[in-house]
């Protein structure tokens, strides 16, 4: 099982910079959440990272 996390961040995606936006079973509900909301813009970009829940394993 995954979900989705949604991060608005600067042009350079650095981690540093992300704000967290919320947490989605699709992406596409992500992406249409950030266009509903006008994540996206000249100086920012939205990053949408998959996160397998439930998964036991060595680093």
């Amino acid at each position: 099982m995954s979900i989705f996390l949604l991060f608005q961040t600067d042009n350079w995606k650095s981690r540093a910079s992300r704000v967290f936006f919320g947490a989605f079973d699709s992406r596409n509900k992500a992406i249409d959440f950030a266009k509903y909301n006008e994540l996206y813009s000249h100086n920012s970009e939205v990053v949408v990272v998959e996160v397998v829940l439930n998964q036991f394993g060595e680093i």
